[in-house]
C-alpha cells in the first residue's frame, strides 16, 4: 500500500507503507548509522521523532531483542530505502518487519533517502506527518505546522527508583531517558546502580550513600526540563561526589550554570562524528544523537573549560568544571550502536570516584 512523508514545506516522499498503517507527526532527522538498527528505534533519545536511515539497506542481519537500549522502541516512524527480505545472522530471532507491527511502529520503504537527506541538510530538520494519502494536502501541511512536540523527557524516563547489580561502587544514575547499554557499562566496571526517575528531587543524591552521580541522554529539547535544571543546579552546588553528563545531562548542567543551548540546524545523528580532546589532543570517533547544543560564548570560563570539540563544525563537545569534580560530554561514551573509542570516559570517571 502506498503511503506518503508530507513535510512541513510541503515536500512529499512517496513509499510503500511498512508496520502499522497509522498516521503520525513527528520531527523528522536521519541517522548515518550502517548498522544499529534495532539500537536506534529503542533509543529513549529519539522519542517524538521518525529516523530516516541513509544506509540504503537495512534488516539484513535481522534483530535480536537482548540489543535493545530500552523495553520498547521510541521511533514514531520509520523511512528507509529497502528492507532486506531475508536476514542473515546467527543471532537474528526477528525479521525487522515483524518488529514494526509488534511495536506498531509505522514507516515506509522505497522512499528516495538519499534526496530526503539533502533536504534536511539543507533546509535543516522539519516536522512532517506520515499519511496514506494526500488528497487534503493544504489541511495536512496546516495540522503539521501546529503540531508541537514537547515534555518528551517526562515520557521515557523511568517511573520509580529501582537499584542493579552488586557492585563494590554504589552509582546514582540520573535518568532523563538513559539508553540501557549506560547502566551496562558501569556494571560491567563492577558498580551498583540505582536509577533515579526524571523528576527526583536533589536531596535524594546526597544521602551520602551514592560515589558518583552520572546524568543521563534523552530526548527533546533541553530547556524543557525545568524541573531537572533546577535540581542540578543544586547538585552543582552541593554534591561532594564527582559527576559525569552525557548528552542531555551534559546540556542541562550547561544550563544550570548560566550557559544556554540552541538548535542544530539539523543536529548530529551517527557513529562517525570525530571529536578532539583539547587535552590530549587525541581525536575519537564517536557516536552521537542530539539536536541541541551548547553555546560556547555563553560558557563563563570562571565556571567550567572547554574540553572537546567537534572537528566538523567546531561545537562544544565537552565540559570540565572549575573547582568541581564534574565532567559533561556532548557525545554517546556508551556507544551502541557506533565505536567504543570514548569509552575510557566510563573509567576515567570511576577512577575519580574510586580515588
Amino acid at each position: 500500500m502506498k503511503g506518503y512523508l508530507v513535510l512541513e514545506n510541503g515536500s512529499i516522499y512517496e513509499g510503500e507503507r511498512i508496520g502499522v498503517e497509522r498516521d503520525v507527526i513527528c520531527e523528522v532527522v536521519f541517522n548515518t548509522s550502517m548498522t544499529g538498527y534495532l539500537e536506534i528505534f529503542t533509543d529513549p533519545s529519539y522519542a517524538g521523532q521518525g529516523v530516516v536511515m541513509t544506509y540504503p539497506l537495512i534488516g539484513n542481519y535481522g534483530l535480536t531483542k537482548e540489543d535493545q537500549e530500552s523495553k520498547k522502541p521510541w521511533v514514531e516512524a520509520v523511512f528507509v530505502h529497502e528492507i532486506a527480505e531475508m536476514e542473515s545472522n546467527f543471532r537474528s530471532k526477528m525479521h525487522i518487519l515483524d518488529f514494526l507491527v509488534e511495536y506498531e511502529i509505522p514507516g515506509l520503504t522505497g522512499v528516495n533517502t538519499r534526496k530526503l537527506t539533502k533536504e534536511l541538510r539543507n533546509a535543516g530538520t522539519m516536522k512532517g506527518k506520515l499519511v496514506s494519502s494526500i488528497s487534503h494536502i493544504e489541511e495536512i501541511i496546516k495540522e503539521i505546522k501546529e503540531y508541537s512536540i514537547s515534555h518528551l523527557v517526562e515520557k521515557v524516563s523511568s517511573k520509580e527508583k529501582y537499584t542493579c547489580g552488586k557492585g563494590k561502587t554504589k552509582i546514582a544514575l540520573f535518568d532523563f531517558g538513559a539508553k540501557q547499554n549506560i547502566m551496562e557499562s558501569l556494571l560491567r566496571r563492577d558498580c551498583e546502580v540505582t536509577v533515579f526517575p526524571q523528576d527526583s528531587s536533589y536531596q535524594e543524591f546526597l544521602t551520602g550513600e551514592y560515589e558518583g552521580i552520572v546524568l543521563s541522554n534523552g530526548p527533546g529539547n533541553p530547556e524543557d526540563c525545568k524541573t531537572a535544571i533546577e535540581n542540578i543546579r543544586k547538585l552543582y552546588e552541593q554534591a561532594q561526589v564527582p559527576i559525569l553528563g552525557i548528552c542531555l545531562g551534559h546540556q542541562l548542567m550547561g544550563l544550570a550554570t548560566g550557559a544556554k543551548t540552541y538548535k542544530l540546524k539539523y543536529g548530529h545523528r551517527g557513529p562517525n562524528h570525530p571529536v578532539k580532546d583539547l587535552v590530549s589532543k587525541r581525536v575519537c570517533i564517536t557516536s552521537q544523537n542530539h539536536g541541541y547544543a551548547i553555546e560556547d560564548a555563553s560558557i563563563n570560563p570562571k565556571i567550567a573549560e572547554i574540553s572537546h570539540v567537534n572537528i566538523n563544525d567546531g561545537t562544544v563537545e565537552g565540559l570540565r568544571y572549575i573547582g568541581h569534580d564534574i565532567v559533561t560530554v556532548q557525545y554517546h561514551p556508551e556507544a551502541c550502536p557506533g565505536p567504543e573509542d570514548s569509552s575510557y570516559l566510563f573509567d576515567e570517571f570511576l577512577e575519580r570516584v574510586r580515588g
